[in-house]
Formats: structure tokens, sequence, C-alpha cells
């Protein structure tokens, strides 16, 4: 073999190995995104978009998420539904006088422009009520999420354990490793 056949073909083979290393590179950060429950819609972005598993029987499930408003404007999660149930409230929880209290946000909930709010375990959470079927661990379910400016984003809801206090790909204390 000629030097220069030599030359050429380990040029070849390195070009394609890092033409491969590429390619799995944008797959495993395509697929990551995909499975990791984020969506966006205009200025809003909506993260680790979970529910808790439900005991046999049980015809309420809380939904948890977190959104961000990337936006100059502060915009309103108005709505949900879901294919879970037909009936879908956005609440919050929060003490009074030494009493845990839940209330129907009605109105909805404001994410304030370059803002986030967390809908998480005691805090705002969503209530998907008459439910269809038990929620399993590792179940999915699709939901419509509608907001005043952005509009709607359907989004995918990762069941975890029964009592979880955040999704199952997350540690419960995540905020500690958050930096919004």
């Amino acid at each position: 073999m000629s030097y220069a056949f030599q030359k050429c073909s380990i040029l070849i083979r390195t070009s394609f190995a890092v033409l491969a290393a590429f390619a799995c590179l944008f797959l495993s950060l395509s697929l990551g995104s995909a499975f990791a429950n984020d969506y966006k819609i205009g200025d809003i972005e909506i993260t680790n978009v979970w529910a808790r598993a439900t005991p046999n029987g049980a015809k309420v499930a809380g939904g948890f998420f977190t959104i961000v408003n990337h936006g100059k404007e502060a915009d309103r999660l108005v709505s949900l539904s879901s294919e879970l149930s037909d009936k879908a409230q956005i609440h919050s929880m929060e003490m009074a006088d030494g009493v845990m209290k839940m209330r129907h946000q009605a109105d909805g909930v404001v994410i304030p422009a370059g803002g986030t709010v967390e809908f998480k375990p005691g805090s705002f959470h969503v209530m998907f009520m008459d439910l269809d079927k038990t929620l399993n661990k590792g179940d999915e379910f699709k939901a419509k999420m509608v907001f005043e400016k952005a509009g709607t984003v359907d989004v995918v809801f990762t069941v975890s354990g029964i009592g979880a206090q955040a999704p199952d790909s997350m540690p419960a204390n995540h905020e500690e490793h958050q930096h919004h």
C-alpha cells in the first residue's frame, strides 16, 4: 500500500468516527429532552411533569410540574384537561392558623415575567378528579395545559410512587441542586 493511500484511509476512518460521535451526541441530547418531559410554548417552559400513583379505587390524583416564563410579560395558566378524567382543577395549599387549607384557583395561576412557579406537593398542584382508572407507578397520561397568552400545549404526565415528593427521575431535595 502506498503512503498516500494509508494516510487517506486513516483520514476517512477518523472522519467517520468523529461523525459517528457527533451523531450519538445529537441523538442523546434529542432523546434526553424528549424523555425528560420538558415542553415549550412561546416564552413558557414546562419541566418535571409528573403525578402521584393512586391506591385502588381512588377518584383523585395530584399533578405537579414547574413553569418558567422566559418572557417580559406575565402569563397565566388558565386550565388543564386530560385523558385521565373529565375534571381537572388548579389548587393551592397554604397554612392558615396552623391548618393546611387547599383552595381551588378558579382564575388560574399567574406566571410572572422572568419568573418560575413550582407546582409541587404542599403548594400549587393540579387535582385530577373522577378518575377513570387507577394510576400505577410508571404509567403515563396525556394532558393539555392552556395559557392565557402562550396558548395550548400538550404534555405527558409520568406517574411516580404513592406519596412521592418529586418525580422518580429527580431527588426529593432537588431545590438544592437547581439554579433558577
